[in-house]
């Protein structure tokens, strides 16, 4: 029986006709949109890439020498450059809906001047992309398939880790692209097992994890793992904790920190989480999996205010209590605009005798799943061994990466990967602006609603202190103030929640999606003819 139960496979092939666009390029015009492309026939394959770019076809440079075989002739090498291009674009992203050359996956495209081998390679956004061996594939495949072609270089490989985040973060945290939350806001749900157990799954996918241990009172960290130091270590020179590693993930916890554990007040305890996840060095990391303390007080408030958080995992147990303390958790997440992207319902059933037994009821997870809205849940059996495993230092996916409860942790992994690869997608594509209409595009990410925004009505509704007198809500930039041409010199994200747009004058502003969204509905300020033309 699966314990996964709305996990999307992939049919078996994974390939579709070339892409149009790429066949006879037809230039958009002016003040019109791009029309959408129809929906992809071919089979999705799980990706993990960076929002859809749009590709380029160079001028065609006479070739010394034309390839030919079996009555296919490559006259120039630009030609050539433009066959592999649509032969890869019959492979397609199934999370973006479309091809892998517009997703900007291809990267280094090189053919020998016989005109007979083919370079290339094949960019992701995390290496721990779940099926990157079938890209690597398909990728062969097709380029293979090319009458001309005798020979054919793939190279797999994975961006740079960096956040979705225009703020300024601390120097720890700037080289971490995906930062996890999980929780539970109850004690002894099994909580740090699944972290602990995710975070190794994650390793083993070939992504580069740490984990932070948030729990000052009772860290569990020293226990479940085994590293050969024990001890974190100051840098003399850069002042920076030093992370010790077990099995080549990364590790902090103030169980390391020789202290034991703390016996201090909430303020202070905010401040040790702050130090040890800000000035560690963690290098660069695909995943940082933090393990948070129980409850929905200072301490959690304090991790989501300093960590740009990507995503949480929810985990639970069957009981009716459990499902009220997750309850305040989901909705506190929901409050900072952190998405739960799977439930975890722990101690869930045993198996003997030929049947399935649920000694502490059902439906705890499902009600969260039901009444939050979150996409994934899994089922985690009571096992002696994923027990102990708490107790002997060696993590269960570690232990046994074969067995049952290992499958359903990989199956969670590939769901983390999958969901933080389309919230990065959506955070990325959620503003911008578009220079042909003159309008700032807006689809704010779980939204399928599409709207656009006059810049110098953004500019002018600015609600920070620099325009808006904080203690008698006096507006200092007037309407005049802003010109009706002023176009944002940059737009980025600022986590899941809002934009950072940085205008001429050096005014740089903070603008959420929410507010984005109330000046759609109230505000009736009308946009460049361009704009209005495609909106309509």
């Amino acid at each position: 029986m699966a314990a996964m139960r709305t996990l999307h496979t992939a049919p078996a092939s994974f390939i579709v006709p070339p892409a149009p666009h790429l066949v006879s390029p037809t230039p958009t015009p002016r003040g019109a949109l791009p029309a959408k492309a129809p929906p992809a026939a071919a089979a999705t394959i799980q990706s993990h890439a960076r929002p859809p770019l749009s590709p380029r076809v160079g001028r065609r440079r006479p070739c010394a020498r034309a390839a030919s075989s079996g009555g296919a002739v490559v006259a120039s090498l630009e030609d050539a450059k433009r066959d592999v291009l649509i032969a890869l674009s019959q492979i397609i992203d199934p999370d973006f809906g479309t091809d892998i050359v517009s997703c900007g996956f291809i990267k280094d495209l090189e053919i020998s001047e016989t005109l007979e081998e083919v370079s290339f390679r094949v960019e992701l956004t995390t290496p721990a992309c779940p099926v990157k061996d079938m890209f690597e594939e398909k990728a062969n495949e097709v380029v293979a398939a090319l009458p001309w072609v005798k020979k054919v270089n793939v190279t797999m490989s994975a961006q740079p880790a960096q956040p979705v985040y225009a703020g300024d973060l601390p120097e720890g945290l700037k080289k971490i692209s995906n930062i996890i939350a999980v929780s539970s806001c109850k004690g002894g749900v099994g909580k740090s097992t699944v972290a602990v157990n995710l975070a190794y799954t994650l390793a083993g996918m070939g992504a580069r994890v740490g984990i932070f241990d948030a729990d000052v009172f009772g860290p569990s960290l020293p226990n479940m793992v085994s590293p050969v130091n024990r001890l974190l270590v100051v840098n003399p020179e850069s002042k920076s904790i030093l992370p010790t590693e077990y099995l080549g993930v990364k590790l902090v916890s103030f169980g390391f920190a020789g202290q034991g554990r703390a016996i201090m007040r909430g303020p202070m305890v905010s401040g040790v989480i702050n130090q040890l996840l800000t000035t560690t060095d963690w290098g660069e990391l695909d995943y940082l999996v933090i393990d948070m303390p129980p409850g929905t007080g200072d301490i959690h408030l304090t991790l989501c205010q300093v960590a740009p958080l990507t995503a949480a995992v929810i985990v639970t147990t069957p009981q009716k209590l459990a499902f009220i303390d997750v309850a305040k958790g989901v909705r506190m997440f929901s409050k900072l605009k952190v998405p739960c992207v799977a439930v975890v319902e722990n101690m869930c059933y045993f198996d003997a005798d030929e049947k399935r037994y649920y000694p502490f009821g059902k439906g705890s997870g499902a009600q969260v799943v039901q009444q939050f809205g979150i996409p994934n849940l899994f089922d985690l059996p009571i096992r002696p061994t994923l027990s102990s495993s708490g107790d002997t230092g060696i993590p269960e996916v570690v232990a046994d990466p074969q067995g049952d409860v290992s499958k359903i942790f990989q199956n969670l992994g590939v769901c983390v990967v999958q969901q933080c690869a389309k919230i990065r997608q959506q955070v990325s594509t959620a503003v911008s602006y578009d220079r042909s209409i003159r309008a700032i595009r807006v689809k704010v990410p779980d939204s399928d609603e599409e709207f656009f925004l006059h810049p110098a009505t953004v500019r002018r509704n600015d609600r920070s202190a620099q325009s808006v007198d904080e203690w008698t809500g006096e507006q200092k930039v007037q309407y005049g103030d802003v010109p009706e041409d002023i176009e944002p010199e940059e737009i980025r994200p600022m986590g899941n929640y809002a934009v950072s747009i940085t205008w001429p004058d050096g005014f740089s502003q903070i603008a959420p999606y929410d507010q984005l969204d109330m000046l759609e509905r109230l505000v009736d300020v009308p946009l460049p003819a361009t704009a209005a033309v495609a909106s309509s």
